[in-house]
Formats: C-alpha cells, sequence, structure tokens
C-alpha cells in the first residue's frame, strides 16, 4: 500500500543551494538537515554530482556525503554532513555540481533499515536537487 502512495515532502536546510567559502586548499565540511514532513516513513540517498564525475580523464570525486542513506519516520530529521576535498579554483569545472536527495515510501510493515531495493521497484521515488555554489 505505501509503495502505491506517493511520498510527502521533505525539509532541508539550507533549502536551496550549500553554499562553500575559500579557500580551497583544504577539505570543507557543510551539515543540512533533512527532515520528512510527510505523514508516512521513507528511506532515502544522496546522490553526489561533481564535475569531475563528467570528466573521462579521471574518477575522482571531489563531493562527499555522511551518511549517504538512512530512514526517517514522520517528522523526524537527521543532520548530514556534505564534504567537499581540496581543488584548484579556477582551474576546474564546479558548475554542474550538486548534490540530489532521493526519497520513497518505505513498504508498509519494512524494519527501520535503509534497503536500495525500495527505490528500484515499482514504487515513486521523488528527488531534491541542491546546486552547490563555490565562492572564491
Amino acid at each position: 500500500m505505501a509503495q502505491s502512495v506517493p511520498p510527502g515532502d521533505i525539509g532541508t536546510q539550507p533549502g536551496t543551494k550549500i553554499v562553500f567559502n575559500a579557500p580551497y586548499d583544504d577539505k570543507h565540511t557543510y551539515h543540512i538537515k533533512i527532515t520528512n514532513s510527510g505523514g508516512r516513513r521513507i528511506g532515502w540517498a544522496i546522490k553526489t554530482r561533481d564535475a569531475t564525475w563528467l570528466a573521462k580523464t579521471t574518477n575522482m570525486k571531489r563531493l562527499g556525503v555522511d551518511p549517504p542513506c538512512g530512514v526517517l519516520d514522520p517528522k523526524e530529521n537527521v543532520l548530514m554532513a556534505v564534504s567537499c576535498d581540496a581543488f584548484k579554483f579556477g582551474e576546474e569545472d564546479t558548475n554542474n555540481d550538486r548534490i540530489t536527495i532521493e526519497w520513497t515510501n518505505t513498504p508498509d510493515g519494512a524494519a527501520k533499515t535503509f534497503r536500495r531495493e525500495w527505490f528500484q521497484g515499482d514504487g515513486m521515488v521523488r528527488r531534491k536537487n541542491l546546486p552547490i555554489e563555490y565562492n572564491p
């Protein structure tokens, strides 16, 4: 039943973007609060996408998240760390950097343990993109 009902909303603080400030010669960490605003338990997962993800010359990723996934009951929240490894500002393309939060209702009666399979079935998955801005 839960999989046939669209997932409710989530709230994020910040709400629209993540901002990292220079200098970029050391690792930076930014915290994001994710809140399940809906009335059902959800499973959530984070995808990072940075310009190096698109580059064929390297597989290095500048962005990381901790925790990368989890389960939230209605009105529950989690604090997540987004980290940015050191890089050469101005020499790397950062225009498409973002994180994407995906979430879906958990199956009725499921344990409060994240399962990747929840995102691979017929249930609806919602997404929220948070672009990343780098201040010089």
